[in-house]
């Protein structure tokens, strides 16, 4: 009989085939005596160069959020904290590749006990380590493997440096042991295309070889199917693709309730060969990755340039533009601010304006020049907003600028619970689902062992979101959610069930939604909503939503 593992599906679809394990890092042999320290620390110092160019090279093959996540990556790996920590172990008397590992650990330990997002930057360090210790032994890169044929690609947790390297023509799914909703991995298989289990309990025991089948919908794994299954599976995900391909047309229920189908970007390059037609506009807009490898900031000339391009791309729809967000937990060098003991709840997003409010208005200031330059239709939005006088406040700087249509993210429950009392001083609200989840059920994002806490499924953030849709509605006003759970097609229904208007993803989760949503009519919906509401928790309510679309 088949093993039938459970996990989380965190990117829909269907996949069936051989799995193929993840190879283990490289392993560090005993240390060995250091006769020419110079020498030592020129190879260590060729490692972080090796890696570093290898990540910038993957970086400009690769498009979207795979190339923002890489470039990040490099940027680290580039850090000369780095090799100045390296040359002195290695003049303590330590190997280059012990100083490395020594140098990697110390920096991850302290990160993780910072928490929040520099906790995830711990997790990316691992990989960095590795693939630099691996450089300065002379051994291949550490990476996917290549059998030679499609296979389900298992592992403990996939770095995001493999995940956005990844070739859906070889790799059919993910399952990891580790990892959540919000994890690198999750966000870049939906970008990818490829169904996706995270948290998958036993995935490693699956050995080399057994055929499987992956439904990153369900989060169910069977390992041990026979080839009949194996065909049925692949027959079903076939008809899947067909029919998600033929699917046109804008965002609609099938009684012809019209919800805006909108995409995430985080530059002008992720709009390259994204067919457009049937899109709305850009729901959120990253602009923090201009600012990320900079010790100085971004100037008003070169930011003009850079949304101007992404504007001229779309002059026939909406853009909302995030302004930066950044601080103390995504450390910008030229920002300046203290080390705070929990960045997390610190100075970030809307709050780096308290101490650097230059940042901002240039900022502004380059959004409107852009807008001006273009037909596009430019609204712009703050992270991390939690009162409504921070709301009203960046409000009237934005139109002071001229940007006539400004709103706010929804990230902290003070601001969902607050939604009508925003809505009085914005003109809309974008939900970002990630964050609110950690916040709503303290639990943090990079903690692998709550991520069911932090499935958007969670009938407690689907009940924040019901209150900020009821607010939308009474002021009639936009409530869109431009999280990672917009682009989940069994709960689209959900959300819009709750009064959600506008859905923001990556572009390849737009087929996949539509097609949702053109499934049922808008009672439905607002039945499924229902359902959803009234679980005990995430699981509970994704089954009783499934149980009911199947």
């Amino acid at each position: 009989m088949p093993d039938t593992l459970q996990g989380i599906g965190v990117s829909p679809g269907l996949a069936a085939g051989l799995v193929v394990r993840m190879g283990p890092p490289p392993s560090l042999p005993a240390p060995r005596p250091v006769a020419d320290p110079d020498k030592e620390v020129a190879v260590a110092v060729s490692a972080l160069e090796t890696v570093e160019s290898g990540l910038r090279e993957r970086a400009g093959a690769a498009t979207g959020e795979a190339a923002d996540i890489l470039e990040a990556l490099a940027m680290i790996a580039a850090d000369p904290t780095l090799r100045q920590d390296a040359e002195t172990r290695i003049r303590a008397g330590a190997d280059a590749a012990h100083a490395l590992r020594e140098t990697f650990d110390g920096h991850r330990e302290a990160l993780a006990a910072l928490g929040g997002y520099l906790a995830e930057r711990a997790a990316d360090l691992d990989d960095l380590a590795n693939r630099a210790i691996a450089a300065a032994l002379g051994l291949p890169m550490p990476g996917v493997p290549s059998p030679g044929h499609p296979f389900i690609l298992v592992a403990d947790d996939l770095a995001p440096a493999d995940t956005a390297a990844l070739d859906p023509s070889s790799v059919l799914a993910l399952v990891t042991e580790r990892g959540g909703p919000t994890s690198h991995t999750a966000i870049l298989a939906r970008s990818l295309g490829l169904p996706a289990v995270v948290g998958c309990g036993g995935a490693l025991d699956l050995p080399d070889g057994v055929a499987a089948t992956v439904d990153g919908t369900t989060g169910e794994v069977r390992a041990g199917v026979d080839e009949q299954e194996v065909a049925e599976v692949r027959a079903r995900a076939a008809v899947e693709r067909s029919r998600l391909e033929e699917g046109r047309g804008p965002g609609l229920t099938s009684d012809g309730h019209a919800v805006d189908l909108m995409v995430n970007i985080g530059s002008a390059a992720d709009l390259a060969g994204v067919d457009l037609s049937d899109v709305a506009g850009v729901g959120l807009f990253r602009t923090e990755f201009l600012f990320l490898d900079r010790h100085d900031a971004p100037g008003l000339d070169e930011q003009v340039a850079a949304y101007a391009e992404a504007f001229r791309l779309f002059e026939r729809g909406t853009i909302v533009v995030r302004t930066l967000d950044a601080g103390a937990d995504k450390p910008l060098p030229f920002l300046g601010l203290p080390e705070e003991p929990n960045p997390a709840l610190g100075v970030r997003g809307l709050r780096v304006a308290r101490d650097r409010p230059e940042v901002l208005d240039t900022q502004l200031q380059a959004i409107a020049l852009a807008a001006a330059e273009t037909a596009a239709d430019v609204w712009v939005m703050a992270p991390m907003v939690s009162t409504a006088p921070e709301a009203a406040g960046f409000a009237a700087r934005a139109r002071g600028f001229g940007l006539s249509t400004a709103g706010v993210m929804i990230e902290v429950p003070a601001a969902a619970l607050r939604a009508g009392r925003f809505l009085d001083v914005v003109d809309f609200l974008s939900i970002g689902t990630n964050d609110l989840s950690q916040y709503t059920l303290a639990a943090d994002r990079q903690t692998g062992g709550l991520a069911d806490l932090l499935d958007p499924w969670q009938p407690a953030l689907l009940q924040l979101i019901a209150g900020c849709a009821e607010a939308g509605k009474d002021s009639g006003r936009s409530v869109g959610v431009c999280g990672e759970a917009a682009a989940d097609p069994l709960l689209a229904p959900v959300l819009v069930g709750l009064g959600i208007t506008k859905l923001s993803m990556s572009p390849r989760g737009l087929p996949a939604v539509r097609a949702g949503l053109a499934a049922h009519s808008l009672a439905d919906c607002r039945r499924l909503a229902g359902r959803a509401l009234d679980a005990g928790d995430a699981a509970e309510a994704r089954a009783a939503v499934l149980a009911e679309t199947t």
